[in-house]
């Protein structure tokens, strides 16, 4: 996990304040690392229910881990809050996790740069890198250019 300090951020959504923080992880798969981004929600307070997901960064790069800059954006986490809502979260609860689990909404939630993982929790979950694969091959993004080089007036 990462030892960047959090920074707490608000978000309104259905006529309600959420606070929400990201935590930039990474996650191992058989052929690579993954960026992972654990976000925590709550709704009602500090001791309130949270809402946890852990986010797989989708992207996939010509270098071993993959370390994009993939971080969700408010519209993500909104996504999140309202595929939660609807699937069972209640946020007024005081106290205890509801999880977003790949086991549990993997085939039914997707971001465009995000997939869920329970790789961060449970170490003999499904292999990230199988996953991020598939989601490339499904709907490759297209390779960043290198920038070009100029020759110098030396050369």
């Amino acid at each position: 996990m990462s030892s960047v300090k959090e920074r707490l951020r608000k978000l309104y959504a259905n006529g309600c304040e959420f606070t929400w923080t990201g935590q930039i992880c990474h996650v191992a798969g058989e052929r690579d690392c993954h960026r992972c981004i654990r976000v925590r929600v709550w709704g009602a307070g500090k001791n309130s229910s949270a809402l946890q997901a852990d986010l797989l960064s989708k992207a996939v790069l010509p270098w071993g881990c993959a370390t994009d800059c993939n971080y969700p954006t408010p519209k993500d986490v909104r996504t999140v809050i309202d595929y939660a809502l609807a699937h069972g979260w209640d946020p007024h609860l005081i106290g205890g996790t509801f999880f977003l689990s790949e086991s549990g909404h993997a085939s039914a939630f997707e971001l465009a740069d995000f997939l869920l993982t329970d790789r961060l929790r449970d170490e003999g979950a499904p292999d990230p890198t199988t996953r991020v694969f598939r989601a490339f091959d499904e709907n490759p993004i297209p390779p960043i250019p290198a920038p070009s080089v100029k020759p110098s007036p030396e050369d």
